[in-house]
């Protein structure tokens, strides 16, 4: 990875921008998980599959919509906290964001870090290869003094590269409560891994949703307008256009419940008659019941004292955590424990 020059506003944007492709499997690994999941005795498919251009596009507009409190909670508490935060950040840390998207959000970070110095080095990664370049190309037209190193890749795989620049002092963001798409065991692994790649003096922000309503969560995730059922449903137009799949979306619904016991909101992809699929790049036919379900994504919900056992879990300790006017949504800041 390059670090920003002595005055990156004296280089053209395409100087700034550096593109690093850290996954070059996902294709195969597409197949692979398409094949292994609708052949399962419970038919799933990962999340992460949900974020091709289309899919993320339409997650944009879910964080819009009204009943998707999550976006609007997660930003009035940048907003009021981001000097604070960018000044815990060390002299000339960097800015690494997990699962970037279009960074609507991180651009409240990048002005508090520009603020205290400049140049800023931001290193965003996301699964989508055209979000990441497309939101990038966006913050240099607005930043001159921003240099972007974008890397395109699954988390684990940034995570890997992140491990090699561990002299890079960093303060890393994970935000949108992504780490509700892990399960609790899974996500303090997977905290675990980033703890790896930090030095003492960095930083990590998570944000994560809190326990709340059945009423309000359901509604989060299956919105009146259907934008989230097209959201997840895009699962199956992806598979048509990638491998062949003949799925008629119309004979499919999205589906979201909030499990209290699990403490998460499950989505599914729902049969609405028995029928046969078939996906012809993996000569594979699927025989759906009517009512049956592919299970696509969990988004785990969290109490404070849950938040306090992962980041413990993980290796990390919580230095403050900051909640929305409604106490709907917390942001939390990390720093490993001391040996």
């Amino acid at each position: 990875m390059r670090r920003p020059a002595a005055s990156a506003s004296a280089l053209s944007e395409d100087e700034r921008l550096t593109l690093v492709e850290a996954d070059r499997r996902l294709r195969d690994d597409f197949a692979s998980d398409v094949r292994a999941g609708l052949t399962a005795v419970n038919k799933t498919l990962p999340c992460r599959y949900l974020y091709d251009a289309a899919g993320s596009h339409l997650f944009e507009a879910i964080c819009d919509l009204p009943e998707y409190y999550l976006t609007r909670a997660e930003l009035s508490i940048l907003a009021e906290r981001a000097d604070e935060i960018a000044a815990t950040a060390v002299d000339g840390a960097a800015l690494v964001e997990l699962g970037s998207g279009s960074a609507t959000k991180t651009r409240i970070l990048i002005d508090a870090m520009l603020r205290r110095s400049k140049p800023l080095r931001y290193v965003p990664i996301d699964i989508s290869r055209s979000m990441l370049e497309e939101s990038s190309r966006a913050l240099l037209a607005d930043y001159d003094d921003l240099e972007i190193t974008a890397v395109a890749a699954e988390y684990r795989a940034g995570l890997r590269l992140l491990r090699r620049e561990r002299e890079m002092r960093k303060l890393i963001l994970w935000l949108g409560s992504n780490v509700g798409n892990f399960g609790r065991r899974d996500a303090a692994k997977f905290l675990a891994g980033v703890r790896a790649t930090m030095a003492p003096g960095d930083r990590l922000l998570v944000g994560i949703d809190l326990r709340k309503s059945r009423e309000v969560l359901e509604a989060a995730y299956d919105d009146a307008a259907g934008v989230t059922g097209r959201f997840n449903l895009n699962l199956l137009q992806r598979i048509n256009r990638e491998l062949g799949g003949d799925f008629d979306l119309g004979a499919f619904r999205h589906r979201a419940r909030w499990n209290e016991r699990l403490g998460r909101v499950e989505m599914r992809i729902v049969s609405q008659a028995r029928q046969r699929v078939t996906v012809a790049q993996l000569d594979l036919d699927v025989v759906f019941e009517a009512g049956e379900g592919i299970y696509t994504e969990s988004s785990y919900k969290y109490s404070p004292d849950e938040i306090d056992r992962l980041a413990r879990a993980a290796g990390l300790v919580i230095e403050e955590r900051w909640l929305d006017a409604k106490e709907r949504y917390s942001l939390n800041r990390m720093a490993p424990q001391s040996a």
